[in-house]
């Protein structure tokens, strides 16, 4: 039957680190059903998420090479797998749903699958990136809530991810053009997400990316936090390749906070909002701007539960007496980010008790 060979794709994909949540639905068939055909979802169950070469595929496949060669550049050319290029010729890997197949979609998105996706989103609850393991992505402070004599980490700077790299480049918020086509959405912008590499002219020939420079990168970042954005980056120290600018009626992984009340769907910054009693007038402007229920007031005062604060500092902008600013939250509530991919993959694989490579 075709819905074995959905089955047996979804199973693979919930096999590696990200994972791929299940439903009662079975909404995530209906899903792949739309993005692969049967013939490449059968070889995509096969692959790993290591680069091979199509010979090694083919062979593990039970098929011949020429024919995998010329299906894999066409599913490369969906998104819906990785690949590298070598002397010996292209490799091609398995890459997860989320972060991953659904952001690549963005050329490929129609009413159709974004009502799938969204069946998808909502049975699983946010899908296995909110399962309560390591997050997928973390939250980075807005800079200008962070008081200037407070240190702060590279990795925890927008603007310090931005100098790591030598590309810059902006695309269109997946997740807005897919709430678009269903009737939802928001009137935040939509074209703010922001992809690094580093490398010069990473994206000179991009269909989704168009290239910016570092100055563009900045500001599309100071509009992103004078909208109330959020932004959210790869849950690691090093080699960062991209920064969300999240909103909470969109965003899959946010919507895990907030919508569904998955308080692990993303990890929280290292910092924490707190207010100044003798300067707060309990305006409420802050508790506007807070996407999360983080904010109330008692009296004439703003209050925090720092249960519900992800540390994502957009209130602060919001206080027109200054009443509020960031701070490091109590040593050890959060977990130092893994250092790299490969660390952040170890830990998800070991969490959820499964080979690192995905390898079943």
């Amino acid at each position: 039957m075709v819905d074995d060979v959905y089955r047996e794709l979804a199973r693979r994909l919930d096999g590696i680190p990200n994972g791929f949540a299940s439903t009662e639905s079975g909404a995530e068939f209906d899903l792949l059903a739309k993005l692969f055909t049967p013939e490449e979802a059968a070889l995509a169950s096969v692959m790993r998420l290591s680069p091979e070469t199509p010979q090694q595929i083919a062979e593990r496949a039970g098929t011949d090479a020429g024919s995998v060669e010329t299906r894999l550049r066409e599913m490369r050319g969906k998104g819906l797998i990785g690949a590298r290029k070598g002397e010996a010729g292209a490799s091609y890997s398995l890459i997860p749903f989320i972060v991953g197949i659904y952001e690549n979609q963005l050329t490929r998105m129609d009413e159709e699958l974004a009502r799938l996706i969204e069946r998808y989103i909502v049975d699983s609850r946010g899908g296995s990136p909110a399962d309560g393991g390591t997050a997928v992505q973390r939250v980075i402070p807005v800079e200008q809530s962070v008081p200037l004599d407070l240190e702060i980490f590279p990795y925890e700077r927008a603007t310090s991810l931005l100098d790591g790299a030598r590309s810059w480049g902006v695309r269109d918020c997946i997740c807005r053009v897919q709430q678009k086509l269903i009737g939802k959405g928001c009137d935040h912008t939509v074209e703010n997400c922001l992809i690094l590499a580093p490398q010069a002219g990473a994206f000179d020939d991009s269909d989704a990316t168009r290239p910016i420079s570092r100055d563009e990168a900045q500001r599309i970042l100071l509009q992103a936090a004078d909208e109330g954005l959020v932004h959210s980056t790869m849950n690691q120290r090093d080699h960062i390749y991209y920064i969300c600018n999240c909103c909470t009626c969109c965003c899959g992984i946010m919507r895990g906070v907030a919508e569904f009340g998955v308080p692990t769907a993303v990890a929280r910054s290292d910092f924490r909002v707190s207010v100044a009693e003798d300067r707060c007038t309990g305006c409420g402007a802050c508790i506007l701007r807070c996407s999360f229920g983080a904010l109330s007031k008692e009296g004439d005062l703003c209050v925090v539960d720092y249960a519900r604060c992800v540390g994502c500092g957009v209130c602060v902008s919001a206080c027109p007496v200054e009443a509020m600013a960031m701070e490091r939250r109590p040593s050890g509530e959060v977990d130092e980010p893994p250092g790299n991919f490969r660390e952040w993959m170890a830990r998800r694989a070991e969490e959820r008790g499964i080979p690192e490579d995905g390898v079943c």
